[in-house]
């Protein structure tokens, strides 16, 4: 029974090393896709901050100009200085010029074609 015991202690100690070299090389995959992800990250975060601050440093750069010259006022600063606020108009004039442009081109497609297809037409029956 000792002989049974311990080979069964053998082979749990062999699945046991199998698991941990299982749970090693899979961390190893999961380190290098966690790193890819950690670089990607913190490669479109300085993209994102040097963006800013170009943004910035123009607004910056502009009410110094005016300040030098005299020209800056409370409201002038208030205008520069604020997010522009979203509207739903704007969005909407957009689209409807894109809709009036597509309807556009398809009417003239359809006049040059059918026109085109008339001149064949017209052609075959001489």
């Amino acid at each position: 029974m000792s002989k049974e015991l311990e080979k069964k202690s053998e082979e749990l100690e062999q699945t046991l090393t199998k698991q941990l070299e299982l749970l090693k090389k899979d961390s190893e995959e999961w380190l290098k896709l966690g790193a890819a992800v950690a670089v990607g990250v913190l490669l479109v975060y300085g993209i994102a901050k040097v963006t800013r601050k170009k943004k910035v440093k123009t607004t910056d750069k502009a009410l110094e100009v005016l300040e030098k010259e005299g020209l800056l006022n409370e409201e002038i600063k208030k205008r520069l200085t604020q997010p522009k606020p979203s509207t739903f108009w704007p969005n909407l004039t957009q689209r409807l010029v894109i809709l009036g442009l597509a309807l556009a081109k398809d009417k003239i497609y359809n006049q040059i074609f059918s026109s085109s297809a008339e001149d064949k037409a017209g052609e075959n029956s001489k």
